[in-house]
């Protein structure tokens, strides 16, 4: 087995200073988080113009399996590769939650020689950020229960509030709630309940805004329930969007650090992709492709959900342009999507690999839909044995397919030189700009079948009745012209996370549709997909542990 070369994480980092240097921005553009860590300041961003030819690559992925793709990884180690080659190159990535912190992944930041750091410091409070986003959130729902109690001015419907309240931990026990019990100064009783910090509307609302006039508007218009005449109450009925922009005031910045081999990285906003848009903030992006001539994003979880969202809704509200999709795979997801027990994952099995390549095939695909080229990223696992390395990359030749070997993880940006080469001259050859799948301007439903269809191969919607009143309330109140943002299962491509591969004639079965006017998308909520995740029989952090020097272990 492969190890990774020996990596001494914070003892080998520059200076933030230094790696601001290096992008052209000094200390006054910077809000310093101590020695490795920093904010960049919005006047600073407004001093640089986008680049001319400044090019955006789109890091994705096939369908998830519990053995792991590295999509974060490979991006970061293309970060690094493209530096190698010569490339003025940033990456440009989400921050991770604490839930999957502290419940499955242990960690979000890249793995071996291709990481952000400081990597504890990124895995857990970072800059705030997220504390400020659920700080923000949950002002607004104290805010709107207090009105009720104090007389409910704007007549609200208490069984009709559609705002949640927000907490940054996996707790299935707080999905329903019912608050206001103790007595008549405890509030008005009802049901609500909580969801995770990245599914919150303003962590979305943050993550499309590039001013704080720009992010108060949209959490003005942000709508959080109905009156008992029916009509909606927005948050600026309340009053509040200066507050809440208030706390959210260094939030809104950037957060500079760097790779494992130095390269700038911008790590900001961290919205899941199975029920939000699912990538870093348009103004990190938009910052990068200030300061860079090749800029690295990922969309989370597979092609179906982040990136099918992000050239639908992220690259139209942020004027970004992705210039080529990267579709990470393993030989180990493709053996899972052929059937294989994952136990048996590291046995070699060149046959399974490449049947399980239908998977993957039917994301290539879709992928040119929105006239984009792409390049599979095998991410090579220490496990992964030479034939079934080398049979995946032959079957993918012999379909036309572009693809290369990457390396990122034992040998950091020198073992994704190839990729980048092939990355760049396929960037070089293409013409013309990304297309949307579907206008913005076609029936909801024709939106939403648009993308079930094409994307994920549904034959059919099935909409619950929830869904059809929804349906009929959002044409009513003239939201029915936003994009579609449809929350499911990162699983599978269909709506049943059981179902592997590439499913065929199934149905899926939307259950009711958030109006997330702030953040100006619909969400068709699919199957069985939950905003509050659960932790697992033997969370990570039942192996995350400090020792008396401060030294954490176990995140990675």
């Amino acid at each position: 087995m492969r190890k990774p070369k020996q990596d001494k994480r914070e003892n080998r980092l520059q200076p933030i200073l230094e790696i601001a240097s290096s992008v052209g921005l000094t200390e006054n553009d910077l809000e310093l988080y101590g020695r490795y860590k920093a904010k960049v300041r919005l006047e600073a961003i407004n001093r640089f113009e986008r680049r001319k030819n400044s090019a955006l690559i789109l890091v994705s992925a096939m369908t998830p399996t519990p053995a792991g793709e590295g999509k974060t990884t490979v991006s970061i180690g293309l970060a690094q590769a493209l530096a190698k080659i010569g490339k003025r190159t940033m990456a440009a990535l989400r921050e991770p939650s604490l839930g999957p912190v502290f419940g499955l992944k242990g960690g979000a930041t890249g793995g071996g020689m291709s990481r952000v750091h400081p990597v504890d410091d990124i895995n857990l409070h970072f800059t705030n950020d997220f504390p400020a986003i659920e700080s923000a959130h949950n002002l607004l729902s104290a805010i709107l229960d207090n009105s009720i109690f104090h007389g409910n001015p704007l007549n609200i419907d208490p069984r009709k509030i559609t705002w949640r309240r927000v907490m940054d931990m996996n707790d299935r026990s707080l999905r329903d709630i019912v608050i206001g019990l103790g007595g008549s100064t405890n509030g008005v009783p009802r049901e609500t309940g909580f969801d995770i910090v990245p599914s919150s509307e303003i962590m979305a609302i943050l993550c499309l805004s590039r001013s704080y006039e720009e992010l108060k508007n949209k959490i003005r218009r942000t709508l959080i329930g109905f009156t008992y005449g029916d009509q909606p109450v927005i948050a600026g009925d309340l009053k509040v969007e200066g507050a809440l922009t208030a706390l959210l005031k260094y939030a809104l910045l950037p957060n500079l650090v760097q790779t494992t081999e130095g390269v700038p990285a911008i790590i900001h906003g961290g919205p899941f992709a199975n029920i939000a848009q699912g990538t870093n903030s348009i103004i990190s992006t938009d910052l990068a492709l200030r300061l860079a001539d090749y800029v690295v994003t990922e969309a989370g979880f597979g092609f179906d959900l982040g990136a099918e969202k992000y050239f639908d809704i992220v690259a139209p509200y942020g004027d970004l342009n992705p210039r080529i999709v990267v579709l990470v795979a393993t030989v180990r997801a493709l053996k899972y999507h052929a059937g294989i027990d994952q136990s048996d994952l590291n046995a070699p099995d060149p046959r399974a690999a490449v049947l399980g390549m239908a998977n993957l095939r039917k994301h290539y695909e879709n992928i040119d839909k929105f006239n984009v080229p792409c390049i599979i990223a095998l991410n090579r696992f220490p496990f992964d044995a030479d034939e079934e390395i080398r049979a995946v990359a032959q079957a993918a030749e012999n379909e036309g397919m572009n693809i290369a070997v990457a390396d990122v993880f034992a040998q950091g940006g020198q073992g994704g030189v190839d990729l980048a080469e092939k990355t760049v001259s396929l960037i070089d050859a293409a013409t013309g700009r990304y297309q949307r799948l579907y206008d913005w301007k076609l029936p909801v439903e024709d939106k939403i079948f648009k993308v079930a269809s094409e994307i994920y191969g549904a034959v059919s919607i099935d909409y619950q009745p929830q869904a059809r009143r929804h349906l009929d309330l959002i044409k009513k109140l003239g939201y029915d012209k936003l994009p579609v943002c449809i929350a499911k299962t990162q699983q599978s491509l269909s709506d049943n996370p059981s179902l592997l591969g590439l499913p065929s004639d199934f149905i899926v079965t939307v259950r009711e549709i958030k109006i997330a006017s702030g953040a100006g998308f619909l969400i068709p909520i699919t199957g069985e997909i939950l905003r509050m995740p659960g932790l697992s029989r033997s969370p990570a952090a039942n192996r995350i542990d400090i020792d008396d020097a401060g030294n954490i272990t176990g995140i990675v």
